[in-house]
């Protein structure tokens, strides 16, 4: 008889128990509805987001830290590490200088702002305070003096990923210098360490349904549909201006490494719908960083340009940034020509590397380059309050994708990427299971089994035989026991 064809709700209550992106999903929508039915309770869920973004972001530091001490000191040089280093900082200046121009050009072209005539006298500024929390983006010297830890448990407390790779780094340095024979221990007490936090990372995840409800339903619930329609210019621009982008990275990839950006999205599409409904690139940091390891990319370099990614190439942001301040500037009626136009673009390069982990850090960084420029009221930036979280979901998706393509450029430049592995990978040839290494082991097992099964069959020769064979000694053998 045929097997039995499991019935349709049988299906789907198999692929809600097991599939991680079908949870998210019905989650997502679950938490739209309720949003927009019931906008007084949506707001009561804001915890349910906070608290799964907590969680993740105790577990960042220490994995970063683990995955990097490991990859420097398995890959034994020092001086490769520095070199991916600098490579991923090229790429990430590129890429962000990029996605500024793009936006720069699709402003001007759309002009999304033109014909508001809004009075900036008019504007409650307040509400930007409150939303910066009266803070300030940090100069040039401050980022880097930020990037030096004070203290190695405070580096760690306050959870600054820059300073866990500069400690990171520092260790990693020490145990190539004193090798394996005066610190033995070391090394396989912090791989030990990675395995726990990784487990770790499996017991949260199964939080992330629960955490994309309640943070789509506070979206909804505060914000609405209709400041779409407000906006709806605006919105459009920036998303297409970031499908441009997204594509161009694309285009990159295939040209560096060979692979398909539209595989890597197939192959990550669980973390970028939570990061999505999260609007949260950290709260999918961990599994990104192990899906990107397990598609051949190698720990040193997943370690180190990925975290350092999430400082300096927030190409999303960049985006959002360069078409929001020419959006200001057209609504309040200032035409800006094409030197202060390069000096938005200038300004942004520098402001947008310490925007990272900076409440209100987009209105912040607008508001520097309203103030330098001198001709944009800093206050008008509170046109963009209305539409700043719908952008959230542009800025985290072009900010991931950019990360994660310059892992794989830079792993594939300095050689750090196992391209065939990564094809496999992406292709679904080789499955990947991020709870553990099963399914690496059961491959090893399945070859080691048919490569011990053909040695038996080979002509000629009988299983019995074999065997017969095997536990005969050899003359020398013999001679060695006489002796």
């Amino acid at each position: 008889m045929p097997p039995s064809v499991p019935s349709l709700p049988r299906r789907v209550a198999r692929m809600l128990r097991t599939s991680l992106f079908a949870q998210v999903a019905c989650a997502l929508v679950l938490g739209i509805v309720v949003g927009k039915l019931w906008p007084g309770f949506a707001a009561d869920l804001q915890p349910l987001g906070d608290g799964f973004i907590r969680l993740i972001k105790t577990i960042i530091s220490p994995l970063v830290f683990c995955v990097v001490v490991v990859g420097i000191a398995k890959a034994g040089d020092l001086k490769a590490f520095g070199r991916i280093g600098l490579k991923a900082l090229i790429w990430f200046e590129v890429a962000s200088t990029l996605a500024l121009l793009i936006g720069l050009l699709a402003a001007n072209l759309v002009q999304p702002g033109s014909g508001m005539n809004v009075d900036p006298s008019t504007l409650d500024t307040s509400a930007v305070d409150a939303k910066t929390g009266g803070g300030q983006l940090p100069s040039t010297t401050e980022f880097v003096l930020n990037a030096i830890p004070t203290s190695f448990i405070g580096a760690f407390a306050e959870n600054s990923l820059l300073q866990v790779l500069i400690l990171a780094c520092l260790v990693g340095a020490a145990l190539l210098h004193l090798g394996h024979t005066k610190v033995p221990k070391v090394l396989p007490a912090i791989e030990q360490a990675q395995e726990i936090i990784f487990a770790i990372v499996g017991f949260v995840m199964r939080l992330a349904p629960i955490a994309v409800f309640g943070a789509m339903a506070v979206l909804i619930g505060n914000y609405g549909l209709g400041v779409i329609e407000t906006y709806g210019k605006l919105i459009i621009l920036c998303y297409a201006a970031a499908a441009l982008f997204i594509a161009l990275l694309a285009v990159a990839l295939k040209v560096v490494t060979g692979l398909s950006l539209w595989k890597f999205l197939r192959y990550i599409r669980e973390e970028m719908l939570l990061a999505l409904g999260t609007a949260s690139t950290e709260s999918v940091l961990p599994r990104v960083m192990q899906k990107l390891r397990k598609a051949g990319a190698r720990d040193d370099a997943v370690g180190l340009v990925l975290p350092t990614g999430y400082s300096f190439n927030l190409d999303g942001a960049s985006l959002y940034l360069s078409i929001g301040t020419l959006f200001i500037a057209q609504a309040v009626g200032v035409d800006l020509s094409f030197s202060q136009q390069i000096t938005v673009v200038l300004v942004l390069m520098l402001t947008s590397k310490g925007m990272a982990g900076i409440p209100g850090s987009a209105f912040l960084a607008l508001s520097a380059t309203a103030s330098s420029l001198g001709a944009i009221p800093a206050g008008a930036v509170a046109l963009l309050l209305g539409v700043d979280r719908i952008m959230d979901s542009m800025r985290v998706v072009t900010n991931l994708l950019g990360n994660c393509v310059a892992v794989f450029a830079v792993s594939r430049w300095e050689g750090a990427l196992d391209k065939e592995r990564a094809k496999k990978v992406l292709d679904g040839e080789i499955v990947v299971d991020l709870d553990d290494d099963e399914t690496e082991k059961a491959e090893k097992a399945e070859k080691a089994e048919k490569s011990e099964k053909a040695g038996l069959e080979k002509p000629g020769t009988t299983e019995s035989e074999e065997s017969v064979a095997v536990s005969a000694p050899t003359n020398k053998e013999t001679a060695v026991e006489a002796g």
